[in-house]
C-alpha cells in the first residue's frame, strides 16, 4: 500500500500569494513621502520674519536650534532634523556652538555683576 503525500501545491500558491501581498505593501509605504517632524511648507503659506509667541523649539539640520519651530527653520531655509533643542556640539559652524558660547557671556555676566555688586573690582 503506497502512502500519499499531501500535495504542494496549495501551500506554494499561498506562498506566492503573501509574497505578492508583502511585496504590494511595501511599495505603497515606499511611495508616501516623510517630511521628517515638519509638515511641508508652502513658499506662500509663511512669511519672514517669523513672530514667535511661544518658544517650540526644532533642530536644524546645520546644528542650530531655531527657537519659533518648523516655520522659523523654514524661513530660514534649513531642513528639521528633529523636534527639541540641538544638543550642545552638534553644531558644524564653527568650533563652539552658539548655545555655548551663549553660555559663557551668560556666565561671564554673572560673574561680572557679582563682583561689582561685592566691591570686587
Amino acid at each position: 500500500m503506497a502512502i500519499s503525500k499531501p500535495s504542494l501545491l496549495p501551500l506554494l500558491i499561498l506562498t506566492i500569494c503573501l509574497l505578492s501581498f508583502s511585496a504590494t505593501s511595501q511599495s505603497l509605504d515606499s511611495t508616501s513621502t516623510y517630511d521628517g517632524p515638519c509638515p511641508a511648507l508652502s513658499a506662500g503659506a509663511s512669511s519672514c520674519p517669523i513672530r514667535c509667541f511661544r518658544a517650540d523649539p526644532v533642530c536644524g539640520a546645520d546644528g542650530v536650534t531655531y527657537w519659533c519651530g518648523c516655520p522659523d527653520a523654514a524661513c530660514a531655509g534649513v531642513g528639521v532634523v528633529h523636534t527639541g533643542p540641538c544638543k550642545a556640539g552638534s553644531s558644524s559652524a564653527g568650533l563652539v556652538p552658539r548655545e555655548a558660547l551663549l553660555l559663557i557671556h551668560i556666565t561671564w555676566l554673572f560673574v561680572l555683576g557679582f563682583s561689582f555688586l561685592f566691591g570686587l573690582l
